[in-house]
């Protein structure tokens, strides 16, 4: 976990370093350890340091080559950097440090931009060749690290190129178009999050996973930045029929083998535990690589029952006889902890579960430097309820119209509870599918408010302006390889919900306070061989993750092996009932939402009225509206 930020003019004329340092400094909780500058001709990069592989000064960045020429900024891991070493060993070069970062450069110098493909970890990097003037910029295969750009337009001359690991680093530079980008705006109300390439912000863009970019100021200063995917999910045209013991084996040994490549530290280890299947999992293996006495492991839980999962986290804790930490927190904790969320979530992010996960990165971090997590189980074995929810749909579709219509009538007037995934919101949420099937229908189950909705919500210039939300789903649909219905389905929520979601509540978190988070699941050669899986051994029956339960048998306690799913949630439906309600009627205040000209404040009002009241359930809407006019307070345009 670093930051990193720089600024490019394209005349080659100096720019100001100022300007840059205010860039740096904005991520100095991503890299609380230093801060380190290089400047060249039109070029200023800069670093915040977090220290996990050589503590020395010899691994500082902005790091360069033998004579200078090649300078790059990186934040991330690089798993299988030994590799690479002694390969560009091989071919002459003398490496100064021990870290990662290092092979990045030289690899630079034997590859050119083919570097990208040979690396495999979690990565964002700007390589600047001060030879060719020429920048190369990368993301990581499944978007673990961010990085956001933009080219800020001057009078008389070429724009300006400005990059940051986050949108508030782009922030300090002077001419940045900072209004609301009504495309960004609309895809958030309807995703929780801005997918690539939007950004809340009119003027700046953010790469893909699995995306470079390469600006070429060597042959004109007008330049325009070319983006291009290096890497896609690799989908079989026919699939394999494995026999389910064998690919278990299969699947232990490359699990194993990415929790020891994220054992790689100089620095304090631990993992986070919940109790869940994915979690245990890489607890458990840790603990076979390891041994259970040097592995610590973290929890946090709640007083609400129906979201607590800490009994099951101690169980497999003294299961694997790990050093087990755990905190209980009661709901004003969490409330209070609102305003140093919007202050280090400078980019719209409407799941709530951010609060708990920001508050167990706080926690890890008063004891290790490096945590490793369960995150991208259930995008890789169909862990998520909306998998089981796909065959009853495909049922449901062929009911008669006026009895669906009955259903959702039915639903409607069902009493709205606020306790962790109630019967009344899963039907309601079901029901939203719609007429559609694939990845749209489960992105509408996942959607705070759908197309049709927006029409209402939002004004009608905003409204035409941001167009259709939904089409990114529709376009992704058109270009991947996925062939089959499940295939389908993991590569959605591998591009939309991990990448746009996931990945960036980890971010964040851990960056707020200077965590470095590792996920095994999301290993290139893991990934790679779920793909190569039949829905069979990943959904069997109402059995989710089927092979990754027959993987861990007999290395888990059964009672975890036959758990459903349960996410990382918090009772907002019934905080905004009580202990949020007067911060969420200040917020969603009639005449401050006229005065700032996005949404229709009757519909609003609508909105809030029903569910404080008790007669619907809408804590995904409200939260995500409630969320955006923080973030509006906090980083929107002055």
């Amino acid at each position: 976990m670093c930051g990193i930020a720089g600024l490019i003019d394209p005349t080659g004329a100096a720019v100001d370093r100022e300007v840059v340092r205010a860039m740096t400094a904005a991520l100095h909780r991503r890299g609380p350890d230093g801060a380190a500058y290089w400047f060249g001709r039109g070029v200023g990069l800069g670093h915040r340091r977090l220290k996990v592989i050589d503590l020395s000064d010899a691994g500082a960045q902005p790091m360069g080559n033998e004579d200078g020429a090649v300078q790059v900024v990186f934040n991330g891991e690089i798993y299988n950097f030994a590799d690479l070493r002694a390969e560009l060993l091989g071919h002459g070069h003398v490496f100064r440090s021990k870290t990662d970062t290092e092979v990045i450069v030289h690899g630079y110098e034997v590859w050119g931009d083919a570097v990208v493909e040979r690396l495999d970890g979690m990565f964002a990097f700007v390589l600047w060749d001060a030879r060719r003037h020429r920048l190369l910029a990368a993301r990581d295969r499944l978007g673990k690290k961010p990085l956001y750009w933009a080219q800020v337009r001057r009078p008389g001359g070429p724009p300006l190129f400005a990059f940051g690991s986050e949108l508030k680093a782009l922030f300090p530079v002077p001419g940045l178009e900072r209004g609301i980008s009504a495309p960004a705006l609309g895809r958030y109300l309807s995703y929780e999050y801005v997918p690539p390439p939007h950004t809340i912000v009119a003027g700046v863009n953010k790469l893909d996973a699995a995306q470079s970019l390469v600006l070429d100021l060597g042959r004109t200063v007008n330049a325009a930045p070319e983006v291009r995917r290096y890497w896609d999910l690799p989908f079989p045209v026919e699939q394999a029929d494995w026999p389910v013991e064998e690919a278990a084996v299969e699947l232990r040994q490359l699990l194993r083998r990415a929790v020891e490549r994220r054992l790689v530290a100089d620095v304090p280890l631990g993992a986070f535990l919940s109790g869940g299947l994915d979690s245990s999992t890489i607890v458990a293996l840790m603990a076979e690589l390891a041994g259970a006495d040097r592995i610590k492991t973290y929890s946090i839980g709640f007083s609400d029952e129906t979201f607590d999962e800490t009994r099951h986290a101690r169980a497999v804790a003294s299961y694997l006889h790990t050093e087990h930490h755990e905190e209980r927190l009661d709901p004003k904790v969490l409330i209070d902890e609102l305003p140093a969320v919007a202050d280090f979530l400078d980019e719209p992010l409407g799941d709530a579960s951010i609060i708990p996960t920001y508050l167990l990165c706080k926690f890890t971090r008063q004891h290790v430097t490096v945590a490793l997590s369960g995150d991208g189980g259930d995008e890789l074995f169909a862990g998520y309820q909306t998998f089981l929810a796909d065959a009853p749909a495909h049922l449901f579709d062929r009911l008669p119209r006026p009895l669906r219509a009955l259903a959702g009538q039915v639903a409607r007037r069902m009493p709205a509870r606020t306790g962790y995934f109630s019967l009344d919101f899963q039907l309601n949420q079901f029901l939203r599918g719609g007429d559609v099937a694939g990845p749209l229908r489960h992105q509408r189950w996942m959607a705070s408010f759908l197309p049709e909705e927006l029409d209402g919500l939002l004004l009608p210039d905003v409204r035409r302006a941001a167009g259709n939300p939904l089409a990114d789903v529709e376009a992704r649909a058109a270009v991947t390889s996925a062939r089959s219905e499940m295939d389908r389905l993991m590569d959605f929520y591998l591009r939309f919900y991990l990448a746009g979601d996931l990945n960036v509540k980890v971010d964040r978190a851990a960056g707020a306070v200077g965590l470095e988070v590792r996920a095994p699941f999301l290993d290139t050669d893991l990934v790679t061989f779920a793909c190569q899986l039949p829905a069979s051994l990943r959904l069997q029956g109402w059995t989710t993750k089927y092979l990754l339960r027959t993987a861990m048998r007999g290395r888990l306690p059964d009672a975890i092996l036959n758990r459903g799913k349960q996410g990382f949630g918090v009772p907002v439906a019934r905080w905004m009932r009580q202990e949020l309600a007067p911060a969420l009627r200040d917020e969603l205040a009639e005449d401050k939402i006229r005065r700032e000209g996005f949404f229709e404040p009757a519909a609003v009002r609508q909105v809030l009225d029903e569910h404080l009241q008790g007669r619907r359930d809408h804590r995904k809407q409200l939260w995500t509206l409630f969320v955006f006019e923080r973030w509006l307070a906090r980083h929107g345009p002055a």
